[in-house]
């Protein structure tokens, strides 16, 4: 890779305007997911009374909450590294 870093790759301002913006969509989704994530911890913690179950399917949702964050994530990261890819291939 640090061969392709010899050759400076030029980004149009519209090509790099629309990169920030899908960086900074990516990064709006994954702050709501971890407050998401947060808050149902937090319910979690505070509703850890006589009721196992209550305690045990808010434990579900915050473990399908994580994995939807780190689908995103993954989905996320693999349209980088395609826009990444195409700029060096121009």
């Amino acid at each position: 890779m640090a061969a392709n870093l010899v050759f400076p790759v030029i980004m149009s301002a519209e090509r790099i305007d629309e990169a920030m913006a899908r960086i900074n969509a990516a990064m709006a989704r994954i702050d709501a997911a971890r407050l998401e994530i947060k808050s149902s911890a937090q319910e979690s913690v505070s509703g850890q009374g006589s009721e196992g179950t209550q305690g045990s399917a808010r434990v579900m949702a915050l473990v399908n909450a994580h994995e939807k964050l780190r689908e995103e994530v993954a989905d996320t990261l693999g349209e980088l590294d395609t826009l990444i890819e195409e700029l060096e291939g121009e």
